[in-house]
């Protein structure tokens, strides 16, 4: 590795990719899955807000999700390709912030609007009478206004942190992107005010929306198996277990990455363990949404039609 003194002002990234045709192998495979990702939230943005029958809190949530996912995934992949494309592997301290800061408003915002999405199902379902009052448009847009805020104030607190102490020994981030704990096994203070911050975040932004998650999908569960309508329960329990198998595919890698002391992480594991929170959910969010759900598939296969009658 090599060495630079304080006045440095870059950082190197190690990447994800080994130089070998297994590096190449792989390299292929996240530009396609990039691609993927970036066709399947734009359309699900595209088809919600296009689409009358789709003005509803449930949709307009599920775009913002989308969004997320697209900025999220388009934060890392680009950066990480160009590296591995033109071996040129420095970021500056200011891209290197920049990148910091909106990975981890991205990851805050997300997991407080997949708690504003199992509430909407909560009551949708437990409270069917009070749903047009309780989830109104407005309501939906001061959710959304306030995850993205409270994830960017999070945010800017942990890279103002990173970016302010001193750095002493080698500034190659082991990493494929601007991660601050990976960045910090760098700096040459003691860190563990930082680390007990990350375990606080951690716990704000993930650990309580998956329990508000896991206390709505109870109630909703409950509600469901007092019903009589045997499509109903369907439609329940399809919409519960979507919407579950998207958060603990982004929640469980986050908070076993998150979560563990210092001296039990490793930087490969870390590495894996990115790849399921930062490029596989922002990938598989609107297949398993969109594919789960009649409406949206209706209105997809509508405008695919109208887009090849045209065409024609």
């Amino acid at each position: 590795m090599e060495n630079y003194n304080q006045t440095s002002t870059y950082f190197t990234l190690l990447g994800l990719f080994p130089s070998s045709r297994i590096g190449l192998f792989l390299f292929i495979l996240i530009v396609l899955i990039f691609l993927m990702a970036l066709f399947g939230n734009l359309s699900m943005i595209l088809v919600i807000f296009l689409n009358t029958h789709l003005q509803k809190p449930m949709y307009f949530l599920l775009s913002q999700l989308s969004l997320m996912d697209l900025t999220y995934i388009s934060n890392i992949v680009p950066k990480m390709a160009y590296d591995f494309l033109f071996g040129n592997k420095s970021v500056s301290f200011i891209a290197c912030g920049i990148q910091s800061f909106f990975f981890l408003t991205l990851a805050g915002a997300e997991g407080l609007l997949l708690a504003s999405m199992a509430y909407d199902c909560y009551v949708a379902i437990c409270f069917p009478l009070h749903y047009p009052i309780k989830i109104s448009r407005r309501v939906c847009v001061l959710m959304i206004i306030g995850s993205w805020l409270l994830g960017s104030i999070n945010s800017c607190a942990h890279t103002i942190y990173a970016l302010h102490i001193p750095y002493c020994r080698s500034r190659a981030i082991n990493h494929f992107f601007c991660d601050v704990p990976a960045m910090l096994t760098l700096a040459c203070m003691d860190t563990w005010v930082y680390e007990y911050t990350v375990f606080v975040s951690t716990t704000i932004f993930l650990l309580l929306p998956f329990t508000c998650i896991v206390f709505s999908y109870g109630r909703v569960l409950l509600a469901v198996y007092r019903m009589h309508s045997a499509e109903g329960k369907k439609k329940a329990y399809s919409t519960c277990s979507t919407h579950l198998t998207v958060v603990t595919f982004y929640s469980a890698p986050f908070a076993y990455t998150y979560l563990r002391p210092k001296s039990l992480r490793s930087p490969t594991e870390d590495k894996v363990l990115a790849v399921f929170y930062t490029i596989l959910t922002p990938t598989l969010n609107p297949v398993i949404y969109s594919m789960r759900n009649k409406e949206v598939m209706g209105a997809l296969r509508r405008a695919i039609q109208r887009i090849c009658s045209v065409k024609m």
